[in-house]
């Protein structure tokens, strides 16, 4: 019976100072004036040799280094306790050809060092690191390209192919990431289309749902419904979403209406839907439950074990971001389940956003820090009374 209040097996790979220094960084993280003065100031600190602060504190816990070889510790780490890395070359926001040459390079080292190592079940992108913003705009709202932009999208179209088809030859399945919702339909025209390509005897190219989004259930099953048509399979990362204050301030800026549900309870209900669906149609859908909601995968436990679908079976992975909800990833691995973490990495100043959003996330997500904090606490405690690392 898998259970998440065990925080032995939750903090099993951190020693005492390790957890000390998580207890601090998230009781300053869990402080909005601070998160709010340190999303201002934190570029800025870089600047002023504060670099190395950064680097030992928010970026060691949510980091797994500044380049591809950094992460080896990590991923051996999580491998210990058979939980896997999604490597993520986490540099966004460039808008230069060479920038996007460079990802696309960086992108496919993921995928070849991932090819040799059983500890890297998927490598991951994002479109925005391979195209410009303003042209991803363009091409989900169907506006008529320039002749200079017909070719830029050329371009971006091709790198994405040689992304997906180097993950088909390397047998290396590889998640394309969700981003905003007025750049998402050309995402997921790419998506769609390398699914189409690269799926035809299992997922190997997964898009990514958000189900924060009204609309991302149905378009779920359209996605099956297309893949039946086309005989080929789905891959599904489904998750709830990283973009809600930015979408609803520009819903209402817009005068448009928002893309995002209701309430949290709408979104969970979707979500929640979305396993139900995706397990029932596991023979065709391959899908990586990318959730730090202990009730999601408490379900999604439930509903494979009323299918029969066996813990180890490659087609469901859990994953959780690093240094987040060690308590359900830990826990789930010990039980046998297939578990994989983000581990994103990149220089410091080019993960920065990166790391906002998760200090944010963490403050603006009800009970997230306060749950993270009372594990800790409680496994500090647990700890004292007789058990030292």
């Amino acid at each position: 019976m898998v259970s998440f209040d065990n925080t032995e097996n939750a903090f099993k790979a951190k020693t005492n100072s390790q957890l000390s220094r998580s207890y601090w960084l998230f009781k300053l993280i869990g402080n909005q004036t601070m998160v709010k003065m340190g999303a201002k100031t934190a570029p800025l600190a870089l600047n002023f040799g504060f670099k190395g602060l950064i680097k030992s504190t928010i970026f060691k816990q949510f980091v797994g280094g500044e380049n591809i070889h950094d992460c080896s510790a990590t991923i051996s780490e999580l491998g210990k306790y058979n939980i896997g890395t999604i490597l993520d070359y986490s540099v966004e926001g460039k808008e230069s050809e060479q920038d996007f040459d460079k990802c696309l390079n960086e992108t496919l080292e993921t995928i070849h060092k991932a090819k040799d190592d059983k500890n890297i079940p998927f490598c991951v992108f994002k479109v925005t690191g391979l195209a410009r913003f303003d042209l991803l705009v363009k091409v989900s709202a169907l506006h008529v390209l320039t002749t200079e932009e017909d070719k830029e999208w050329n371009r971006v179209k091709e790198r994405v192919r040689l992304i997906c088809k180097t993950a088909m030859d390397s047998d290396q399945p590889v998640f394309i990431d969700a981003e905003e919702s007025w750049i998402q339909s050309a995402i997921d025209r790419l998506a769609d289309e390398n699914m189409e390509t690269c799926n035809k005897y299992k997922a190997i190219v997964y898009n990514t749902f958000q189900f924060y989004r009204h609309d991302r259930l149905n378009y779920l099953k359209d996605t099956f419904e297309k893949a039946k048509v086309g005989h080929y399979f789905v891959g599904a990362k489904l998750v709830r979403g990283a973009y809600m204050e930015k979408e609803r301030k520009r819903a209402v800026e817009m005068h448009y209406p928002s893309p995002i549900q209701a309430n949290k309870e709408a979104s969970d209900k979707d979500y929640d839907e979305a396993l139900r669906f995706c397990i029932e149609h596991i023979e065709r859908i391959s899908i990586c439950a990318g959730t730090h909601n202990e009730n999601s995968s408490l379900l999604l436990v439930k509903l494979m074990n009323e299918k029969k679908v066996d813990p180890q079976d490659k087609r469901v992975y859990f994953s959780q971001l690093l240094g987040m909800s060690d308590h359900i990833s830990y826990n789930l691995s010990l039980n046998g389940y297939n578990v994989a973490k983000y581990v994103p990495y990149g220089p410091v100043k080019e993960v920065l956003p990166y790391l906002i959003r998760r200090a944010q996330e963490n403050t603006s997500v009800k009970g997230q820090t306060g749950r993270e904090l009372n594990l800790i606490i409680k496994e500090k405690k647990r700890r004292a009374k007789g058990y030292t690392k």
